[in-house]
């Protein structure tokens, strides 16, 4: 059961995440990204979650961690997306779900927060708030597409395997939590692996906001009636975002102008989640453009 601290609104992400750094150097990688320690599997057996790239062991990488920073800022919206990752499954780092995951187990102005149990999080574009909720979020259109496969055997794709997925809005915010949207659930839901393995949300590219990387939640469960509280996911991650289309979109969308400052702040080796040598395994490759948008895959294995 993993604990989460109370938190009230979105000033307080940064002081969040180098909290967690701390609890990572104290305890430990793996027990410590289970906040506070408490991250005891249920549901039966364990599984594995994995990624495409790299090695089968849980805390080995390819990634050599050395974010070079090169690109000169000219790009001209017409990002092809050329970070593919590698070939090879290996593990899915065990990450944090932050002080945002509306999953239940935190709160938020006193009360515990749980987008899972409301009508209507089932669904696969997130961009609208639901359940009694009104309210769109805005931004440049992005499709999350993740494929979940069996490492354990060649990679065959997975069915039935459930996954919430949630980000923040162009300006940085969470919905439920940060004050200026308290009242939405937009960029949350949950949706359910196909026979392909695959899934796919459709919302708006996040923003950046100060102190981490470009970056996308998600938690995935045996099934979907096991989907209502984090308290009963088998693996929480996260995906990174690739430098140079986080740059093309901040600079050319007037929506996403505090990104711009808070990107160039930031990078891979310095971020307090992606700077442990495993960013490959959870960098995404995307495609697209400003103008159509973009479309953003990672594959996450399971070993079963």
């Amino acid at each position: 059961m993993r604990h989460d601290p109370i938190v009230t609104q979105s000033p307080t992400r940064l002081a969040e995440d180098l909290h967690i750094l701390q609890n990572r150097l104290a305890s430990g990688r793996r027990q410590a990204l289970r906040w506070l320690g408490a991250g005891a599997l249920t549901a039966g057996t364990p599984l594995v979650l994995s990624a495409c790239g790299g090695s089968d062991s849980d805390d080995s990488s390819t990634d050599t961690g050395t974010d070079t920073n090169t690109d000169t800022g000219t790009d001209t919206g017409t990002d092809t997306g050329t970070d593919t990752g590698t070939s090879t499954c290996s593990n899915i780092p065990e990450e944090t779900a932050g002080p945002y995951p509306g999953d239940g187990t935190n709160t938020a102005n006193g009360s515990v927060v749980n987008v899972l149990t409301q009508s209507g999080v089932v669904r696969s574009d997130i961009r609208s708030s639901f359940g009694g909720m009104s309210g769109t979020a805005s931004g440049v259109p992005l499709t999350v597409t993740l494929k979940l496969v069996n490492t354990a055997s060649s990679c065959a794709s997975l069915e039935g395997l459930a996954v919430y997925l949630w980000h923040c809005t162009a300006d940085g915010n969470y919905s439920l939590y940060s004050s200026s949207i308290a009242n939405q659930n937009y960029l949350r839901g949950v949706q359910v692996s196909d026979a392909n393995g695959e899934l796919s949300f459709t919302t708006i590219f996040p923003g950046c906001y100060s102190g981490r990387w470009p970056h996308i939640h998600f938690e995935v469960y045996r099934s979907l009636a096991l989907a209502t509280s984090g308290n009963n996911d088998i693996r929480t991650s996260q995906l990174a975002l690739p430098q140079t289309t986080c740059e093309t979109v901040y600079n050319g969308d007037s929506r996403y102008s505090a990104s711009i400052r808070n990107l160039s702040a930031i990078t891979l080796s310095t971020d307090n989640v992606f700077s442990d040598d495993r960013a490959a395994t959870q960098m995404a490759s995307v495609t697209g453009n400003l103008t159509d948008g973009y479309t953003a895959t990672l594959t996450v294995g399971v070993s079963a």
